[in-house]
Order: structure tokens, then C-alpha cells, then sequence
């Protein structure tokens, strides 16, 4: 510690450090310090600046070098934050997929899609435009399942002998085999008559019945009989008499369902009594071999005055049109087994099927190969053996995985969403939540498919062979009592409804279970390489509308009586009135009357799909688009929904609940204002009309 200089010393010190300054003395208010104009002594410490000499040329040069330096430096990080910027988006920005499935994807969409179409004018015409027929839709996803289930079938390989997998490729080998099956002709036809009495059959009328299923509820099973269809569409009395009569006694379902009659529960012997002219346990029992039946067991008709006034018609008619009766019932036999007899038969087929196509006005069936008929018989009578194949080679752990976490993404989607919806009251919104949370998925394949101990097959009562009709019929008979077996017995799962190799997702209400098969789980709707975009539009939005059947019931009139009934009554109203300003390809418009259920699940659904994307991508990196599509990842999103909508706008099943494909596409993607946002559509346009509905 220095001590303080003296008094006297002052001046000397003033002078040393760069003369005496006046104004250092003065506050800025410009009065005098406290010292008397000079600072007191624990002041006169100066920074370092302060010491330099300010008036010379030096201490000028050196101070402009400073600010540069400073200036420089600045410079240098900020060019370095913003290349250390440009890397971290670049890193994180979505980049091309190059892998063969993308590419292999890019090709598909690059076929369908007219890019000439403006988006926010014709969505559909820009996605699809250039699909025909069923191009690109879910039909060409069942015709791709059924060629690997060829490939699987063509395949050389060892199989046990007398397993289900030898059995179902030899099936499959015969069928194939057309010359076998011409040079056989007719004969296989002719032994399968004699070996039912000839052409006189004395066994017991059942033809007549319309068709028989079995339902099974708890442990309670029960034979279904419900009305028949016929082939053939009668006009008045030109028609013969019997056919026309029967014709007459059928009664439409609204009919029924107005009189309070969908169905009557009477046992075997009542039915017997009522309709006479039928040995009906002989038939039934020859039906739904194995499962025992006796005159006491219970029959659910679901029209009891047909079968009444058709018994009463044929005890009438046997005497003097028995020979007529006998022949419609060889007919519907050769009808049945046309499908395994040869070439003649087959043209005789395809010329009814047509001629019943005019009477209907329904349009022609277009002729399939040979191979996929049989690829569709092998898998009707073989399922569970084709089921292991099938995923074993379509359905990976990987792709299952990857499946799963998709459906998890849209399900908390769902269930974030159930909390906004305004027309919901609590009671309900929790009760929405918790049959979402509930909800059981099951995914790819049914269990017994997915253990091989469940899954194999032995089918010791299939006889192949010598002729591919016999083997046919033997497949027919095994199958029948499968089924009825599998009714008798109580299983823990769900019975699903649908092959794996199908592509029909659908929601069991009974079970509360949502099921996707590993046919629907396929390229172009979903792989575990595409960009989470496709995976998201496609296989995400299907995804979300099955998971909105569970609601319908809510949708429908007294659905929800705690409801906010005008608002939900209000966004149906709306979504009704949105759908029928869409116009279709030929400047009609559309009825959504019968569609707004579907309609309803897919305006939902894709507004799902998208919120849980939407948080994908702000939760993970990596996000992948197709190379040379010039669209971002949330314009994929909206083009890889469509892409699951494209086929031909006049393909529409009259009975179909969906609405047209256009308006499939058009009426969801107009109804989410995100989609004009990310293709930039001007106010008023056809893809961003002034108003929404909001429903979900």
C-alpha cells in the first residue's frame, strides 16, 4: 500500500500525468467537486485509457485501429452465426428420400398425378388425374397382396407331407393346371349328379331356402336365415309363374323394419309346422355339419311370412312342375361349381354375368387371369396356412413396430382432440376419452396366424384330387364345417372378418376392437422407409376414420341427448351443405344424405391425421420428402392423402356408403384451412371456400 503524496508534491504530480485540466474539477451539473475543484485523493486513480495521450496523432491512430478491431470481430461472429445457422437448418431441413421404395413411390405419384392442374382448383385432378380404372386405389393394393400371395405360391419349396402348406400348393398347382380341366370337360359334372340321384333328385328341396348363416352371441349359437336374392330380375307376368310368385313374396327391409319385423325366434319343429313342404332339419343338418342340431333348436327368420307362402307354393307346384323344380335346382348346383369346370362353362358364366349386368344396368365385370382366381380359391379354403405365409414375408417385426407407433401418434391425436370439440358436454367428452383409451388394436394378422402353434393346419378331411372339381368340392366341405366348428367354440380374441392380405380395416363394435390388416399396411399406404408425411396422409388418416366409427352412434339423431343438440345439429347441417357445393367431374352435385356418416369420419380423420403429424415434426428431426416432387413435407402430407382416394370418378358402387372419389378428396382437404395456407390458394377458391364446418 503506497502512502499519499504530499501537499507539495501535487503540482509535480499533475504535471507528470499530462498538465493541469480545469475541467476535471467541475460535476456535470458544471459546479466544482467537493475537493475545491480537484478530485479527492481516492479519484485520482485513472483507467488506463485516461493515462494515453488524447491530443497526439498517435493516441488517434490507435484508437481508430481499435474500433476496427472491435468492428472486425463483430463482423466475424456474426458471419460465423449465420453459417452455423444455415448448417443447423440444413442439417434439420427435410431431405430427399433416396431409397428404392421412395423412388419406386415417386413413380406411382408421378403416374397418377396431372401437375398441369392448378392444386387449389382441382386437388383431385392433380393427385389422380391420370389413374385409370382401379389404378392406384385400394383395389390395386388387393391386386398387389394376391400377386406376392403368387409368388409365395409359385415358389418352389419342401413342405411336410400332408401339411396345410403342401395340401394348399398342390390345390393351387391344379387349379392352374387348364389342361387337366379341358380334357376332363363335363365329366367331373356328371359324376358329381349321378352321385346325388341324377338328374331326378329325391333328396330333400333346400334350394329354395334362402340363404343360412350362423351367429353366434355368448355362448348361445343360432342358425340365421334371411331372405334370398335372385339372380335374374323379373318383369310381371312374362316371367314364369313360380319365379314371379316368389318374387312377389319378398318384402323390402324398410318394410319390415316399418312393421316392427326384422326378425322372429321359432326352434325347428315350429318352423316345420309353419312350412311344411321342407324337411328343414334334414336340410340344416346337411348344411352345418358338424354342429348338432335337434328339433328344438332355436332359428332367427327374419321374414317367417316368405318362407310361409313359399312352402304353401311348392306343395302347389311339386305335382305338376316337379321336374321345374328339380332342374332349378341342378342349374344353381352347376351354377355353384361353373368356377372348377372348364372353358365352356366358364363362357357360359361370363355370358350370364353380362346379360344380368344389362337387365341391372351395372357394369361389366372386367375378366381377371387364371392365376388370380386361383390365388383367391387357395386363399378362401387355405387361410390359415396362406395367413402365416403371407406375413412372415409382407409383415415384418420392424414394419409392425414402426405400424404401431403411427397408430399410438393418432390415438393421443384423437384423445387431445376429444377435449375441444364444442358440442360435447363433459359427462360425454370423458366417456369419448375413455373408449378411446380402451379401445383394443389389432394389427397385420389374427393371433392364431402369428403363433405357428395355432396356425397350422393339418385339413385331414381334404381329399385332392383325381379331378380338380373334386378337390374343389372336398375344399368346399372342409370349409363349411371349419366354420361351423369355429362357432361352437368360444374364443378369448376377436374373430376377425377380414384375410391378412386384405386391405379393409374396419371397427367391431361388439368387441371394441379396430382392426388393420397387413394387406392394408403395404406400399403406396404405408412402409416404414417412406417420409412420415405419406405415412401420416395415407396410412394415418384410415387410421383416424376407423378410430371415428366408435362415434357415430353420437352422430345419429337422439345419439347424445346431453349433447349441445343445436350445435352438433349445426355442424352436420354445415358439413351436409359443404359437401353438396362440391361439384363432381361432370358439373353435377352430390346427395350426402346417405354419405354423411362417412363423410363425417373422413373430414375427422384427416384433421387427426394432421394434428399428429403436425406434432411429429415438432418433436423429431429427421423428416424425409420424395426427391423431384417439389412438395413440402405438409404438401406431401395432403398429397399422399388424396393418393389413397384415386381411381375413376364413375367406378361408384350405387350402394356404396362413401361419397365419389372427388369428393372424398375435395371435401376434407377444402374444409382444413391449413391446406390452402401450405398451397398458398387464393380467397374464394374451390380448395379455400369463405367458410368451414367444424365437427371434430
Amino acid at each position: 500500500m503506497h502512502p499519499l503524496p504530499e501537499p507539495a508534491s501535487l503540482p509535480s504530480l499533475l504535471l507528470s500525468s499530462g498538465g493541469w485540466r480545469p475541467e476535471w474539477g467541475r460535476t456535470r451539473a458544471g459546479g466544482m467537486s467537493r475537493a475545491g475543484g480537484m478530485r479527492p485523493p481516492w479519484n485520482q486513480e485513472r483507467a488506463p485509457e485516461e493515462r494515453l495521450p488524447s491530443a497526439t496523432e498517435p493516441g488517434r491512430q490507435w484508437s481508430m485501429v481499435r474500433r476496427m478491431l472491435t468492428a472486425g470481430l463483430l463482423f466475424s461472429l456474426l458471419l460465423g452465426f449465420s453459417l452455423l445457422l444455415v448448417y443447423i437448418f440444413r442439417s434439420c431441413g427435410p431431405g430427399p428420400c433416396m431409397t428404392p421404395v421412395c423412388w419406386d413411390l415417386l413413380a406411382r405419384y408421378l403416374a397418377s398425378g396431372n401437375t398441369s392442374v392448378a392444386p387449389c382448383t382441382d386437388f383431385f385432378n392433380f393427385a389422380c388425374g391420370q389413374a385409370k380404372g382401379t389404378d392406384y386405389s385400394f383395389q390395386a393394393l388387393a391386386e398387389e397382396n394376391k400377386k406376392r400371395l403368387r409368388r409365395i405360391l409359385e415358389a418352389p419349396g419342401s413342405w411336410h407331407l400332408g401339411s396345410g402348406e403342401e395340401k394348399a400348393f398342390q390345390f393351387y398347382s391344379s387349379c392352374m393346371d387348364t389342361d387337366a380341366i379341358e380334357a376332363a370337360g363335363a365329366a367331373p359334372l356328371r359324376q358329381v349328379i349321378e352321385e346325388l340321384g341324377g338328374w331326378r333328385i329325391s333328396e330333400p328341396i333346400c334350394d329354395l331356402v334362402p340363404p343360412l348363416h350362423t351367429r353366434q352371441s355368448s355362448s348361445i349359437s343360432c342358425v340365421q336365415i334371411d331372405q334370398p336374392e335372385f339372380d335374374v330380375p323379373l318383369k310381371q307376368e312374362k316371367e314364369q309363374k313360380i319365379y314371379a310368385q316368389l318374387f312377389q313374396f319378398l318384402r323390402p327391409l324398410e318394410q319390415r323394419r316399418a312393421q316392427g319385423k326384422l326378425f322372429q325366434m321359432v326352434t325347428i319343429d315350429q318352423l316345420q309346422e309353419m312350412a311344411p313342404a321342407i324337411d328343414w332339419l334334414s336340410c340344416l343338418q346337411a348344411t352345418f355339419t358338424p354342429m348338432p342340431l335337434s328339433p328344438s333348436q332355436l332359428l332367427l327368420v327374419h321374414d317367417l311370412e316368405y318362407l310361409k307362402n313359399m312352402s304353401q307354393l311348392v306343395e302347389e307346384q311339386l305335382s305338376i312342375h316337379r321336374d321345374f323344380l328339380q332342374s332349378h335346382m341342378i342349374l344353381g348346383l352347376v351354377r355353384t361349381l361353373s368356377p372348377a369346370l372348364d372353358s365352356k362353362f366358364q363362357e357360359a358364366r361370363r355370358s350370364l354375368i353380362q346379360k344380368l349386368g344389362e337387365l341391372t344396368e351395372r357394369p361389366p365385370m372386367p375378366a381377371r387371369p387364371r392365376w388370380m382366381k386361383c390365388v383367391e380359391e387357395t386363399g378362401t379354403f387355405f387361410e390359415p396356412t396362406l395367413a402365416t405365409l403371407f406375413v412372415r414375408e409382407a409383415f415384418s417385426p420392424s414394419t409392425q413396430s414402426a405400424a404401431m407407433e403411427l397408430f399410438t401418434a393418432i390415438k393421443n391425436a384423437l384423445v387431445s382432440r376429444l377435449r375441444r370439440i364444442p358440442w360435447m358436454d363433459e359427462k360425454t367428452r370423458k366417456e369419448a376419452q375413455n373408449r378411446v383409451t380402451q379401445l383394443q388394436v389389432k394389427m397385420g394378422a389374427p393371433e392364431w396366424a402369428l403363433k405357428p402353434s395355432l396356425a397350422r393346419q393339418e385339413y385331414n378331411d381334404i381329399q385332392l384330387g383325381p379331378s380338380y372339381l373334386q378337390s374343389f368340392l372336398s375344399c368346399v366341405r372342409s370349409l363349411r364345417a371349419r366354420i361351423v366348428q369355429s362357432f361352437l367354440q368360444s374364443f378369448p380374441y376377436h374373430r376377425w372378418q377380414v384375410s391378412p392380405w386384405g386391405v379393409n380395416a374396419y371397427y367391431s363394435i361388439p368387441d371394441h376392437v379396430v382392426v388393420f390388416p397387413a394387406g392394408l399396411l403395404q406400399p403406396p399406404f404405408f412402409h416404414p422407409g417412406y417420409p412420415r408425411a405419406v405415412n401420416f396422409g395415407a396410412a394415418g388418416s384410415i387410421m383416424a376414420h376407423e378410430l371415428l366409427h366408435i362415434f357415430y352412434q353420437l352422430l345419429l339423431p337422439g345419439g347424445c341427448p346431453a349433447c349441445d343438440t343445436r350445435a352438433l345439429q349445426g355442424a352436420l347441417l354445415c358439413l351436409k351443405h359443404h359437401y353438396e357445393t362440391i361439384p363432381l367431374p361432370n358439373g353435377t352435385f352430390f346427395n350426402g344424405s346417405r354419405t354423411f356418416l362417412e363423410n363425417a369420419a373422413d373430414i375427422g380423420g384427416l384433421a387427426i391425421a394432421l394434428q399428429a403429424y403436425s406434432k411429429r415434426l415438432l418433436w423429431h428431426r429427421g423428416e424425409t420428402i420424395l426427391p423431384n416432387l417439389d412438395l413440402s413435407p405438409q404438401q406431401l402430407f395432403f398429397r399422399s392423402y388424396a393418393q389413397v382416394m384415386c381411381r375413376e370418378p364413375g367406378t361408384q358402387e350405387p350402394q356404396d356408403p362413401h361419397s365419389p372419389p372427388t369428393l372424398r378428396v375435395h371435401g376434407p382437404l377444402s374444409n382444413t384451412p391449413a391446406f390452402a395456407r401450405y398451397f398458398h390458394c387464393p380467397h374464394g377458391a374451390l380448395m379455400n371456400p369463405s367458410s368451414r364446418c367444424q365437427l371434430w
